[in-house]
């Protein structure tokens, strides 16, 4: 049986270099991110190639049909087959009848850098929301997010190894880390954490998403679509993914660090009081 999923890193060699002298020193080995074309085949037609990790390409398959709009469950696919090929890797699912047709009709194909959001969107309409608001729930602790910032980065070992990829966590109510996924695409990493979550059958009433990388409106997407209330991120939020965030019930938690983070739930902007220490 072929392996499902590739090396997230090779080891390169470099030298350290000077900006007076250049290349210097004895050569050293260097632990490097993986990227790979990923591409997603569906009823054997092509649908997309993603740049990614290839490493939890199963939950990257449920989480990113999940975000596109392609799926609305787990049971609408029948089975994913995973093989490596020349040009990198090859995801064929296969989809129940309905949503197989739906997916013919809608007739969507694009390709993607690592940093992709929107590429082979053709007009506003077919730009990707959940389906209803997100009823309000009881909010998130401070003290939980500060629990999950606290454990994140021993969380994310392919980052320490790398220092070159982003990470998508999802955290319980009290802010320990359920599970993490990373990937040298942001969008990629939390469509992996999405895929993982669907897989598990896990609750979106049972947590909240910390992501390393900015918060862009996508992510907000990704994140209402999976029906999580809260979003936390360790960068900044830019003024769409704000404006989606008020649209989808989205509460933003931005600017994260050990102490203290920005709230932006409804567009607010004001500082956590208190902090975030537990």
């Amino acid at each position: 049986m072929p392996p499902s999923d590739g090396a997230p890193s090779i080891d390169v060699e470099a030298r350290s270099f000077s900006y007076v002298a250049g290349a210097v020193g004895q050569p050293l080995v260097r632990a490097v991110a993986v990227e790979a074309a990923i591409e997603i085949v569906i009823g054997g037609s092509p649908f997309a190639v993603m740049m990614a990790t290839p490493r939890d390409l199963e939950d990257f398959a449920v989480g990113f049909l999940s975000s596109e709009g392609v799926t609305e469950r787990l049971a609408d696919i029948r089975g994913i087959e995973i093989a490596e090929v020349d040009e990198g890797w090859r995801i064929g699912v296969a989809l129940a009848g309905e949503r197989l047709q739906a997916h013919l009709a809608r007739n969507r194909a694009f390709g993607g850098r690592t940093g992709c959001g929107l590429c082979g969107v053709e007009d506003f309409s077919q730009m990707p929301a959940p389906r209803l608001l997100l009823p309000p729930g009881p909010p998130i602790a401070p003290a939980a997010i500060g629990a999950a910032l606290a454990e994140l980065e021993e969380r994310q070992p392919l980052n320490a190894l790398t220092r070159a990829v982003h990470g998508a966590a999802w955290c319980d109510r009290e802010g320990r880390i359920v599970l993490v996924r990373e990937d040298v695409g942001r969008h990629n990493a939390l469509d992996k954490a999405i895929g993982a979550l669907r897989r598990a059958s896990v609750s979106a009433d049972d947590g909240f998403f910390v992501i390393t990388s900015r918060c862009s409106f996508e992510m907000v997407v990704k994140a209402a679509i999976f029906g999580a209330g809260t979003l936390v991120s360790l960068s900044a939020p830019t003024s769409l993914a704000l404006s989606r965030a008020r649209d989808f019930g989205v509460a933003v938690i931005a600017v994260a660090r050990a102490d203290q983070a920005l709230s932006f739930e409804g567009g607010e902007g004001d500082r956590l009081r208190g902090g975030l220490a537990a």
